[in-house]
């Protein structure tokens, strides 16, 4: 089989409604329905009030900034993000939900423009707008060209993974699943007759075995099996032991990279049996500029990963850690300072896992070791 070693590029949280959506060509409707903001136009002026002025209808790559170069940098053979909005015009506002994420179908080339193979769909923002939202979601996406695992229409469609296929044949199987722990509401699980997200009600061991035995039945010899995971809180860099022993366990099952996500900053990296597993990959795209509160995580700093995995072992190979600074609803690489700043924060961390983080004697990246690498 050719190509033994399969480059996978990982992003934690990717919201392109609310804010965004309205500086973009086709913005939607700016109706919120939050205990203070009323007016999606409120989070743009409150990001130009931090960081200067954020020009209205632009290009539908703004967004994303640097990180395109970076993308094309790594050249990844799968680009997995975790959308973090539903896509539709209408719909009714979720009940008992403070906050409420959409963006116009019409801008769509704005996700696009990043080129991810698989958006995972299970987490707490994706029916913000009903299940008629979630349908709207599912066709937009469709339409656009864009994989998407985590919700479907039943339960087996949430389930089912998206394949991307790897040149000399093989493919990067991606599952995504979330918990109540990410603020996913009960309701929202997808059913044998009810549409909705894949939703594991707990963490633990016991509760991976299903999803382990949902990749032992999709995978075949050549394929890698990413599981993106919604879970846990949205500050602070411990990781729960339930929240540990769900990744093992899934590794354990045949997983080769655990893809967590919803913390609004990184978390620790694990290596275990010599699969990656990231416990939260922080926010990459998102309106959260200016808002007051938590500074001490600089939510600004956001990471792109680029992991090389062994496709013969599933073993990880090497992994990069590319940072970015969020300013003007735009990504920008990090300054030499705020890198190491993520660095100097997230290595102690790492350390509790057997990692370690390092900087990149090339300058600009970060670079994730372990005793084997």
């Amino acid at each position: 089989m050719d190509g033994e070693l399969v480059h996978i590029s990982l992003c934690g949280d990717v919201m392109l409604g609310r804010g965004i959506d309205r500086i973009l060509p086709e913005p939607g409707e700016p109706e919120l329905h939050e205990a203070f903001v009323r007016d999606a136009e409120d989070y743009v002026r409150l990001a130009e009030s931090a960081n200067g002025p954020i020009p209205r209808g632009a290009d539908p790559a703004w967004p994303w900034g640097d990180a395109l170069d970076a993308l094309r940098e790594t050249a990844p053979d799968a680009t997995v993000v975790n959308l973090e909005t539903s896509v539709t015009r209408g719909g009714d506002f979720a009940p008992g939900k403070s906050v409420h994420y959409r963006m116009n179908p019409a801008n769509l080339p704005s996700l696009t423009a990043f080129s991810p193979d698989v958006c995972a769909l299970a987490n707490n923002h994706l029916l913000d707008f009903g299940r008629s939202g979630l349908a709207d979601t599912l066709t937009a996406l469709d339409r656009a060209g864009l994989a998407a695992a985590g919700a479907g229409r039943d339960l087996a469609g949430a389930r089912r993974p998206a394949a991307v296929p790897l040149p000399g044949g093989g493919r990067v199987l991606v599952f995504s699943t979330g918990m109540p722990s990410s603020g996913i509401p009960a309701g929202w699980a997808a059913t044998d007759e009810r549409p909705g997200v894949w939703l594991v009600p707990e963490s633990g061991a016991a509760a991976a075995q299903g999803v382990a035995q949902r990749v032992r039945e999709a995978k075949q010899p050549g394929d890698l099996a990413v599981v993106s995971i919604h879970w846990g809180s949205n500050w602070g860099y411990e990781v729960p032991p339930e929240d540990v022993e769900f990744a093992h366990a899934l590794v354990d099952g045949g997983v080769d990279v655990v893809h967590g996500h919803s913390s609004h900053h990184p978390r620790p990296v694990e290596v275990y049996r010599g699969r990656p597993v990231l416990y939260g990959c922080g926010d990459f795209v998102n309106d959260y500029e200016g808002i007051g509160g938590f500074e001490e995580f600089r939510d600004e700093l956001r990471l792109l990963y680029a992991l090389t995995v062994d496709r013969a072992s599933g073993r990880l190979a090497h992994a990069r850690l590319i940072p970015f600074r969020a300013r003007r609803f735009r990504l920008g690489r990090a300054s030499r300072a705020d890198t190491e700043w993520l660095r100097t924060t997230l290595d102690p961390v790492c350390r509790d896992f057997g990692t370690r983080i390092e900087s990149d004697p090339a300058g600009g990246t970060l670079l994730l070791r372990t005793p084997e690498h």
